[in-house]
């Protein structure tokens, strides 16, 4: 089996009164210690508190949370850009604590590429010297790094803006600029640290999805920060929550949604709708032979799906697996779903 292609393990993150980071780590894993009380009794602040997860290659990772709840000091982990108190970053298996200053210029040119919120486009270049800029700081020729600028510029729906100024694009021109940039170098992996959150709400949606398709499409694999838990359902194959630098609960939207590990979790989902999270299989109650004129829907239908049908059948819904097993779905199962009950 491979290596995830991002795995943090145990990661810590501490500012402040540098004496005391060991102590207050060891508190704080044997429980009898809080991020207020690292701050009250040592004045240490706790921006991450062990930190673990696994990103297998082409996934998207979301990491969702309030500001200040430790989501954007995490992703500067993943590329050295701040070093962790305690704790190691694999990426593909190598831990990068112990690249040396060239292996780390290496890590950041040609594996590992990142777009902020504010993308920083230089004013005097044009738009494809912009896109080509990661290319041209790692030395490639003019020629190759103009061709593979222009083709990711296309890639992002900017083909023919060229040689426009970055002051002529929209908000959301320039960030499909900084994508392209990010993109240009073939980066294995993709650090995304909320790059819509300042754009209006249809062009957010709008770039989500193209965002979404043109990953998946290239086979990156991404880690999104985001404090929009719509966005990170939105976008992303499994979704962490994070309060006070811990990592509250991870797993699928469906899975965030349908069962919240804590009340903190349960508020955030509380108004988020489940008709395309919660499938058929997973509110099925087992039957040994459904009704004979029951329709039929795979395990993955969607809870949408399934309330069409009854909609127009007036009846339950049997789920047929491929293993033979069978279920059936009935209106008191799809209401108890929609509100978030268990089963």
């Amino acid at each position: 089996m491979s290596a995830p292609a991002i795995e943090c393990r145990g990661v810590y993150k501490l500012f402040g009164n540098p004496a005391c980071h060991d102590e207050v780590i060891g508190l704080l894993r044997e429980g009898r210690i809080d991020r207020t009380g690292a701050q009250q009794r040592f004045g240490c602040i706790v921006a991450v508190n062990d930190a673990s997860f696994a990103v297998p290659r082409g996934e998207i990772f979301c990491i969702m949370g309030l500001s200040g709840s430790g989501k954007s000091t995490l992703i500067r982990h993943i590329n050295r850009l701040i070093e962790p108190t305690a704790g190691e970053i694999f990426i593909d298996g190598r831990p990068i604590s112990g690249l040396d200053a060239g292996q780390l210029r290496e890590l950041r040119a040609r594996q590992i590429g990142m777009v902020f919120q504010n993308m920083a486009l230089l004013p005097h270049r044009s738009v494809i010297d912009n896109a080509a800029l990661a290319l041209e700081l790692r030395g490639d020729d003019p020629q190759s790094r103009r061709r593979v600028a222009a083709s990711m510029l296309a890639r992002v729906g900017l083909a023919g803006w060229h040689d426009s100024s970055p002051a002529q694009l929209s908000g959301g021109m320039q960030q499909r600029v900084g994508l392209a940039r990010a993109l240009a170098a073939d980066p294995q992996i993709l650090l995304m640290d909320e790059p819509f959150s300042a754009l209006d709400p249809l062009i957010r949606r709008q770039l989500q999805d193209e965002f979404r398709q043109l990953s998946t499409r290239m086979g990156k694999t991404t880690l999104f920060i985001t404090h929009d838990l719509d966005e990170a359902i939105r976008i992303g194959d499994r979704i962490a929550i994070m309060k006070d630098g811990e990592i509250c609960q991870t797993g699928t939207p469906a899975q965030i949604v349908g069962s919240p590990a804590n009340d903190y979790v349960a508020e955030f989902v509380r108004n988020i709708s489940r008709l395309h999270l919660v499938t058929a299989g997973e509110i099925a109650a087992p039957t040994a032979e459904p009704p004979t004129d029951a329709r039929r829907v795979a395990p993955g239908a969607p809870l949408a799906e399934v309330i069409d049908i009854m909609a127009e059948t007036g009846a339950p819904v049997a789920v047929a697996a491929p293993d033979g097993t069978a279920g059936l779905v009935t209106p008191r199962d799809v209401l108890r779903a929609l509100a978030g009950r268990p089963q």
